[in-house]
């Protein structure tokens, strides 16, 4: 990403920048519940129209006229019609397919439309969360042991050790995330594995569950890159087998509290860049109890709206004084500037330098 000219400070450049667009668009996901296999997978999606609609009030009050668009066949003829300046991409599925939204990214540059979040390469990385953990541990990622199980009867590999933690490896949300999700023994994985494949039509990706902590990252991108970490505190504290499950995920009994450290952040910065992501991104990571972390989740274009709308993104910024208003702000102002070759304007809470980490060697200190 090129950086601003020395002699010109984030305030000058501000000054000299055009207004906000005129027309943005919003494309959300269409939901269906015919579309989804099972009521939680649908839980995670049924509200979109709704979010779309709340983000876009936000930005209707800053003089915006805004368009909405589901995600369906119609949505290249809707676009090509309005022209918007700009799109938020907000699309989380398409005919209740996950891995599908990788399609929309396609359609605008195709439309040569400016839009937010990742770009082609990033959201199908994103739907495919054993790429990502491969793509991760080849770049110095730290991430469990891990395993794709395309069918319940595969033999685990040597390296894997119990207890193990399934996950659907397209489907993002904490669907079937549940306790039910651990296993201890080999009978409740295979019947677990065996429930998931036969319901989502899918693989399950195993994981080691590491005890301990977790924390969630996430990164704004501007002049520079921006990361914000919080831990989550869970409803029962101290138990190091807590899990941000789906009833985590859909419910209040957990919160998030300020976390430090340089170390993470710049293995959150790394990540970013491995998965192609832009804008935006979310990583949840696990602690271990001798301090060790591991990147068990991300997401190229985690929920995104205001605190009302309880998403992670929202609740962790607000903890550090960052009001969603000036979020927005940022993501018109870069989204159109970029389109156009110019700079990006820093992220909020920023000076626009780029952070100094304290270690040299963050592979170095992982391993240690």
């Amino acid at each position: 990403m090129n950086q601003l000219p020395e002699e010109k400070s984030p305030e000058k450049v501000e000054k000299n920048l055009a207004e906000f667009p005129k027309k943005v668009g919003i494309i959300y996901s269409e939901v269906k519940r015919e579309y989804f296999p099972t009521e939680a997978q649908y839980v995670t999606e049924k509200e979109a129209e709704h979010d779309a609609k709340v983000v876009g009030g936000y930005l209707e009050k800053l003089g915006i006229n805004v368009y909405y668009y589901p995600g369906t066949p119609n949505l290249v003829v809707d676009i090509d019609r309005d022209k918007p300046d700009m799109v938020f991409n907000l699309v989380g599925s398409i005919h209740g397919q996950e891995y599908l939204s990788s399609t929309v990214p396609g359609i605008l540059e195709s439309l040569d439309i400016p839009y937010t979040g990742a770009g082609i390469l990033g959201e199908s990385l994103s739907y495919n969360k054993f790429l990502v953990k491969e793509l991760l541990q080849s770049h110095g990622v730290p991430v469990p042991h891990f395993q794709l199980m395309p069918t319940s009867t595969m033999p685990l590999e040597v390296t894997m050790r119990y207890p193990l933690i399934s996950k659907l490896n397209e489907i993002h949300g904490a669907v079937e995330i549940t306790k039910d999700a651990l296993s201890d023994t080999e009978k409740h994985l295979r019947e677990r594995m065996k429930f998931l494949i036969s319901t989502y039509k899918q693989p399950v990706l195993l994981e080691e569950f590491i005890a301990g902590r977790e924390v969630t990252a996430i990164l704004l991108e501007g002049l520079n890159k921006k990361v914000y970490l919080a831990e989550k505190v869970f409803k029962v504290e101290g138990d190091p087998y807590q899990f941000a499950s789906f009833e985590h995920q859909w419910s209040e009994e957990a919160h998030y509290k300020k976390y430090q450290d340089p170390l993470l952040v710049e293995l959150v910065k790394r990540a970013f860049d491995v998965l192609r992501m832009s804008d935006y991104g979310k990583f949840d990571v696990r602690l271990d109890q001798s301090g060790r972390y591991y990147f068990v989740d991300s997401n190229s274009n985690p929920a995104f709206g205001p605190r009302e709308l309880d998403c992670a993104l929202a609740n962790i910024l607000d903890i550090y004084g960052i009001s969603f208003n000036e979020i927005l702000k940022r993501l018109l102002l870069n989204t159109m500037r970029d389109a156009v070759g110019k700079q990006l304007l820093p992220v909020p809470g920023t000076n626009g330098d780029e952070e100094k980490p304290e270690t040299t060697n963050v592979i170095e200190q992982v391993s240690s």
